[in-house]
């Protein structure tokens, strides 16, 4: 049985793919992991996808997996992407949904404003709640803050450049929902273009939260694109 990694997106854990690893349990051997500085795993420093490579590399190691598929939720697909960028011949196949591609001090500044923890603790308390019970021991403020930090850096040009996509030469389907508010058609078919070998593949309904995409839907592109 094949092995399919999956990596969950910013602000979240392994728990959020829980109920799509539940569906692709019986095709394949099926592993998540969070990455650090979130879940409640430790984690030194500032995130980066540099890093988040490295966790992806060791779980691998330590877990007897050689080559794999790999599915990336959001940032998950970005560090999935970094990975196979920084390590050619690991990767098998990539599947990401809901990843963003268009990155500048703008739309960073945009997207951050929306990471503030004092804001979301007096206008969302449930969601505080919940990103409190998601990453405990840690804090989860300081989980947000440098997710905030790591958008700015993508901002600033740190992320894939039009290059790095060229180098990346295993099949890549860019899952994207029809409903994505975050997430353009236009960026995810223009990255896939600058990928070695990419497509796209849009998910009817579906919007940039994972929480409200059917997981039913994902499993059935990640299947029809392993083959």
């Amino acid at each position: 049985m094949q092995h399919l990694l999956l990596l969950h997106g910013a602000l979240g854990s392994e728990k959020q793919l829980a109920p799509l690893a539940a569906l692709l349990k019986d095709s394949y051997h099926v592993h998540a992991i969070n990455f650090k500085g979130h879940g409640g795993r430790p984690g030194d420093g500032a995130f980066s996808f540099e890093g988040f490579s490295e966790t992806i590399k060791a779980f691998l190691a330590e877990n007897g997996v050689g080559k794999c598929f790999i599915f990336g939720y959001s940032m998950g697909g970005y560090a999935a992407l970094k990975f196979a960028l920084l390590n050619p011949g690991t990767a098998e196949r990539i599947i990401t949904l809901a990843t963003k591609f268009e990155w500048s001090p703008e739309i960073a500044e945009k997207e951050t404003a929306m990471l503030n923890p004092e804001k979301i603790l007096e206008k969302v308390p449930k969601f505080a709640a919940s990103l409190e019970a998601l990453h405990a021991p840690l804090d989860w403020k300081e989980v947000m803050k440098k997710t905030a930090d790591l958008m700015r850096s993508l901002g600033d040009g740190k992320g894939l450049s039009d290059k790095d996509l060229h180098q990346i030469d295993v099949p890549v389907l860019l899952c994207l929902g029809s409903e994505d508010q975050m997430v353009s058609r236009e960026e995810t078919e223009d990255a896939a273009g600058k990928l070695g070998n990419g497509k796209t593949h849009t998910i009817e309904g579906a919007q940039h939260m994972l929480e409200r995409t059917d997981p039913e839907l994902i499993a059935e592109a990640i299947k029809a694109f392993i083959g």
